[in-house]
């Protein structure tokens, strides 16, 4: 074998295992994606698509994304300095939506990670609450749903609820360095390696507006890039100040509901994507999700 084709196969094999490094970024977890101020020290070494601190394309913000997650154990680090005890005021739109809103659900381009039928497309009214209460490990978590605000991913959450879909799921995230205190969870994946990746095999648009914060309280959609909304969610339970308003709010939780999620912030995480950014310590599974009747 002559040396130029010696090093032309070396080159082949080393773009096929970029390629394919390439192809399973793609698929990795859905994380948030944070925009972190000057002034906001979050820490974490990862690249990719959905890890945190990694730059995503061309744009310079930080994102959230999809380093593998190790086996570390939690560390003094991995706990909250300091949880903010204020709940943040309810969002509520500068303008309000029109009495009823177009709602569109996508074929996603990965398969649903748990069977589930998409919501119905069509009109949906933009105004009224719904409740849903999320039976879980640590304590029943008491959500208000908000259509003023989200009437579209109000409309899916709920059909998620109705379907089950959120039964018997791990939430896999948590979050607790000053800028991002948040619990992430919706994801069905049971592979622990793999979670947060998954969804239901649709998407849809986000719903959002420019003086759109978070805060403690708050119940918002995680997203891997506009326009890509499934099942994954998250809960604001202390600081969000590094986030931007690229991530569509629907709900909130009451105080009772937070100082479940406090206990278990205050346990730890076991580091994945940095020292404060993994799995929660106490973990935290959804049993059941019911709405109000």
């Amino acid at each position: 074998m002559s040396k130029r084709t010696h090093e032309q196969q070396l080159a082949a094999r080393k773009a096929k295992r970029q390629a394919e490094r390439q192809a399973e970024r793609s698929r990795q977890r859905r994380n948030l994606a944070v925009t972190v101020t000057a002034v906001v020290a979050v820490v974490a070494v990862l690249v990719g698509v959905f890890v945190l601190f990694g730059p995503k394309g061309s744009n310079d913000t930080p994102a959230a994304g999809d380093t593998p997650p190790t086996d570390a154990p939690a560390v003094p680090d991995g706990k909250p300095k300091s949880i903010p005890t204020a709940l943040a005021p309810a969002p509520k739109r500068a303008t309000a939506l029109p009495a009823e809103v177009n709602c569109t659900y996508k074929k996603g381009a990965e398969p649903a990670s748990k069977k589930v039928d998409p919501p119905s497309d069509g009109k949906i009214k933009a105004s009224g609450t719904s409740k849903v209460s999320l039976n879980t490990s640590v304590g029943d978590l008491q959500v208000t749903l908000d259509s003023a605000l989200a009437p579209c991913t109000v409309k899916n959450f709920l059909s998620l609820v109705g379907q089950k879909y959120f039964a018997d799921t791990t939430c896999h995230r948590l979050t607790v360095g000053e800028g991002l205190q948040v619990l992430q969870c919706g994801d069905p994946t049971k592979d622990e390696a793999k979670q947060g990746s998954g969804g239901p095999g649709y998407s849809f648009a986000d719903e959002v507006y420019p003086t759109l914060k978070y805060g403690r309280g708050i119940l918002a959609m995680a997203n891997s890039g506009p326009n890509t909304n499934g099942s994954q969610f998250f809960i604001v339970y202390g600081d969000a100040s590094g986030l931007g308003p690229q991530y569509t709010a629907f709900g909130t939780l009451d105080e009772p509901s937070l100082k479940l999620i406090d206990k278990v912030a205050n346990a730890g995480v076991k580091p994945k994507n940095g020292p404060t950014d993994g799995s929660p310590v106490t973990p935290v599974k959804i049993n059941t999700a019911t709405a109000a009747a």
